[in-house]
């Protein structure tokens, strides 16, 4: 199975990015991160994804996750997703393309809306009003998380979105 990560900033709009992608593919499975983490676990959830998701799919076996449902904007658990065996999945969201995965990926590819105030107000525009203080920390996070973990430095093709 070949690895697409689809990574960057939170309203960059990587996951229409990631279904644009994942359709061109023929229609290859898009795994988000937003599945997975929370505001308070930004990205330490990582070794679930790889027991319940990758490594599975590296086997030649369908993957089954309990993905986290964020109506109302507060995450709970949600439905259970099966992934089926492909040739290609794309892992979509903030930290997808983190160091740690780096040496397995076929390729990480860096979406990024350049002003932080239009990815904030798409973001709230996506999750609804009550979530910005949520997402002014968690974009204060993620540029932290970004700078340490070197991804865009790391990609292999950076998409700029206007």
């Amino acid at each position: 199975m070949r690895l697409v990560a689809v990574d960057g900033p939170s309203g960059s709009g990587k996951s229409t990015f990631a279904a644009r992608l994942a359709a061109e593919l023929g229609g290859v499975p898009v795994v988000p991160t937003d599945h997975f983490a929370t505001w308070d676990d930004p990205v330490s959830w990582w070794p679930r994804l790889v027991a319940d998701v990758l490594d599975p799919l590296w086997h030649g076996r369908e993957a089954r996750y309990r993905r986290l449902d964020w109506t109302g904007g507060t995450p709970k658990p949600g439905e259970q997703v099966t992934v089926p065996v492909s040739d290609v999945l794309v892992v979509e969201g903030v930290s997808a393309a983190r160091r740690s995965i780096a040496a397995r990926l076929d390729e990480a590819i860096w979406v990024e809306l350049p002003d932080p105030a239009e990815r904030l107000r798409r973001a709230v525009a996506r999750d609804g009003e009550a979530s910005r203080e949520h997402l002014r920390r968690w974009q204060a996070f993620e540029r932290g998380w970004f700078v340490v973990d070197g991804t865009k430095a790391r990609a292999d093709r950076v998409v700029l979105v206007d």
